[in-house]
Order: structure tokens, then sequence, then C-alpha cells
């Protein structure tokens, strides 16, 4: 479970900041009081525009970033008091693979799955499983610098389930993907969910919402403006398509 409350992010800028984004303020608020639940079971998705917080939101969520304010716990444990038992129970996928190019691909997930004390006979079974689940065994001695993007990304996937996670985020994982790798994702998080893992997923992608959300939050502008279950979204929804109400949604805050 992610439990998210009264998250506020503030960012201070200094003067060639403030300038080239028109602030009139050196203190900025990504994220601005959100509040939101992730439940075990259940895909939740946070959307929202380029630059209203998700990612910020995410990070924080992930321990990379401290919040100003709030509390954000993991699994149980607050993501600033507890930040290690966090990351052994969390899986963190963005679009950014940021992978080693000089090691193999089988080198870059072993070195993960020692970090996070994964014995040798469980690494040995969790490496195929994904290796053939995500179709890595043909590149798997090669060395990253020299795959794909899509291969890249596959590696990415692999290093970040192989602890076997309770708790995975995919901060839009299928950018700029070709269709073939994105499904492999797209599968990876319905086999999470049957798991009963909890998953966060953000997208822009509003094909993949509707094929895999459960739950379903909106962030304009650091604010959390809606927050409910798909069904839910659905059902209230004023638009023809997911797309539109969206932007209604969007526009309306």
């Amino acid at each position: 479970m992610i439990e998210v409350q009264s998250l506020v992010k503030e960012y201070t800028l200094n003067k060639k900041q403030q300038q080239a984004d028109g602030q009139s303020t050196r203190k900025v608020k990504a994220v601005d009081a959100v509040s939101f639940t992730c439940e075990p079971g259940r895909v939740y998705s946070l959307l929202g525009p380029n630059g209203a917080g998700k990612t910020t939101a995410l990070r924080a969520i992930a321990t990379i970033l401290k919040p100003t304010a709030g509390k954000i716990t993991v699994a149980g444990y607050d993501v600033v008091e507890e930040p290690i038992e966090v990351r052994r129970r969390l899986g963190f996928l963005t679009g950014s693979t940021g992978l080693y190019d000089r090691l193999t691909a089988t080198e870059v997930v072993k070195y993960f799955a020692d970090l996070n004390g994964v014995p040798k006979d469980v690494f040995s079974q969790r490496k195929d499983e994904l290796f053939t689940l995500l179709g890595i065994h043909d590149f798997a001695q090669k060395r990253v610098g020299k795959l794909s993007t899509g291969m890249k990304q596959k590696v990415s996937i692999a290093r970040t389930m192989i602890h076997d996670p309770d708790v995975v985020v995919f901060d839009e994982p299928t950018s700029g993907l070709d269709v073939i790798t994105a499904n492999s994702i797209i599968d990876l998080i319905r086999r999470s969910k049957d798991q009963g893992k909890t998953v966060l997923f953000s997208t822009h992608i509003m094909g993949e919402v509707e094929l895999l959300s459960d739950d379903i939050g909106i962030i304009h502008e650091g604010h959390l403006i809606y927050n409910g279950s798909f069904e839910q979204f659905k059902a209230e929804g004023q638009s023809n398509s997911l797309v539109e109400e969206f932007i209604r949604i969007v526009n309306a805050a």
C-alpha cells in the first residue's frame, strides 16, 4: 500500500530560474497538499499535464526527493524516517533507463539483485522468469551501450522487478517505445496486479489508462483535482471519451 497524506514539495528558485519561469517569488510548490491511497491488487493511475507535479510526487514516494511537508508511507514504512525499508519493498521505473552502458543486461540485473540482497538461487529463477516474459534472453550478454531504446527499457524493467517488490511505481514507462515493447510493460503491470502488488502508474496515453486503471488521480498545477475509482470516473463523465473528460476536468480547475 502507498499512503500519501498532505504532500508538499517546495523548491527555491535562483534569480535566473525566477526570470526564466516568470516567477515573482523564490518559493515554488511543485506539489501542494496532495493526498491519495494506492491499494494492493489495484492499479492507481496518476494523470496530469506536463509540469503538473506527477513526477515530483512519484519521486517523493520513491525516496528520491524529500517532502517539504506531509507524510508518505510505503508498505507501512515512512519514506523519510525509514527510506531503506521503503526501497527494499519498492520497484521504481521511469522512461529514462539510466543503465550502465559497459555492463551486459545480465550484469545490470545481477547488480541490482545484489543491492537488494536477493539470494543466488532466487535470482536465477527470477531472472529466467523476467527474461522470458520480456524477451531479454536473445541479448542478455550484450553490453547495454549496444542495445536499442526498447531493449534498454526491458532491462530496466527487469532490474526494477528482480527483487519481487510488493509496491511498484511506473512513471511513463512506455513513452517513446514501440508497440511490442510497450505491450510487454502492460503485461507486466497486469501481472503485478494479479499477484496482489500495489501498482502506481503514470502515463499520458489514455488507451493504457483504460486498459489498466482501477483508480485514478489527476494532478494539475500541483493540486490533486480528481481522486476516485475508474468506474466512478466513467460514470460521472460528461464527455464521450477519456481524453475529452480529462481535458474537461483540467480546464475546469
